[in-house]
């Protein structure tokens, strides 16, 4: 199960008025959506949401609810932040099946860009996707995916055919598509954007 547990309230106000009493009183309004339910306006204490959001596990993982004696299994995929204050201001949770397959988007990040001999050289890592939509359980999300840029030339081209994924992870979208290219000059960076915008259209 989930390392996470939001202990939630039921929301009675819903609306604009509702989410503003609900932080006046110290928390964060939520709904939870989803399965063969209705939506449900609840809140969390602002301290443990706060606490829970700052692991860098709430979002897009498995997260316990747990209202009283109950417990459901949820996915956290949205939080909205205040733009100045920068506190969380309201949330979606989706409830799941621990072992249900979910549809996610996860980072893509890369290392050991000192051994490229292509960036070395002066060329460009052009990313063209920084994360990737994957179907998994929801009890299987990985935390990432990362790609080892070791002995990469100018001219490269990084797939997602070329990552290894986790056993019953795969991308939602069936075909080969481009992640990054190491370019060698701006226009070698056009062309691979042109590249992975055609293929998104097709």
């Amino acid at each position: 199960m989930a390392d996470i547990i939001l202990n939630v309230e039921l929301r009675e106000r819903i609306g604009t008025g509702g989410a503003r009493a609900a932080r006046r009183e110290g928390l964060v309004p939520g709904v939870l959506y989803g399965g063969d339910k209705d939506p449900v306006a609840i809140t969390v204490k602002s301290n443990e949401f706060r606490k829970a959001l700052y692991t860098g596990k709430l979002l897009g993982h498995l997260v316990t609810l747990k209202h009283g004696s109950e417990t459901q299994p949820v996915i956290a995929k949205v939080v909205d932040m205040h733009p100045v204050t920068d506190e969380p201001m309201h949330f979606d949770l989706y409830r799941v099946d621990e072992h249900q397959t979910i549809k996610i988007s996860v980072p893509v990040h890369f290392k050991n860009q000192e051994a490229s001999p292509g960036l070395k050289k002066g060329g460009t890592l052009n990313v063209v996707r920084h994360e990737v939509e994957l179907a998994c359980p929801a009890d299987s999300i990985p935390e990432e995916l990362v790609f080892d840029l070791t002995g990469l030339e100018i001219g490269d081209t990084i797939r997602i055919g070329a990552f290894d994924l986790p056993k019953g992870v795969s991308p939602t979208v069936d075909r080969d598509f481009v992640i990054a290219t190491v370019a060698g000059s701006a226009a070698g960076a056009s062309e691979a954007a042109e590249e992975a915008a055609g293929e998104a259209e097709a």
